[in-house]
């Protein structure tokens, strides 16, 4: 069973690999029982934020048996992945900047990755 913390470099390194922009990670342990990870970013279209998301769940899954909850996959403005210990936020760069959703959970140490 991975950690959070080994679950996090995973999901990292696909934001990475598939070319996610303004990649943000948010610690929410002590904060929050909804996980104990945020990470947010951006794709440049609808059509990048889906393929980003659903690379990642694959990933997750074929790689490490990882089952992960999608929603908001066919609008393609923000889809969310949850993957039980970290919440994966991909946005359009605009619906990004409108809801500003790591502003809420965001810390002095928040990290860009």
């Amino acid at each position: 069973m991975l950690s959070s913390e080994e679950l996090l470099a995973i999901i990292l390194k696909s934001l990475d690999d598939d070319k996610a922009e303004d990649i943000v990670q948010i610690d929410l342990r002590g904060k929050t029982s909804i996980g104990d990870y945020m990470v947010v970013c951006s794709g440049r279209s609808s059509r990048q934020v889906g393929a980003i998301s659903e690379k990642l769940a694959e990933r997750l899954k074929v790689e490490h048996g990882r089952t992960s909850k999608i929603e908001g996959k066919n609008t393609g403005d923000w889809v969310l992945v949850d993957t039980g210990d970290i919440i994966v936020h991909v946005f359009r760069p605009e619906v990004r900047d409108f809801y500003q959703l790591e502003k809420m959970w965001l810390t002095p140490e928040a990290e860009k990755a």
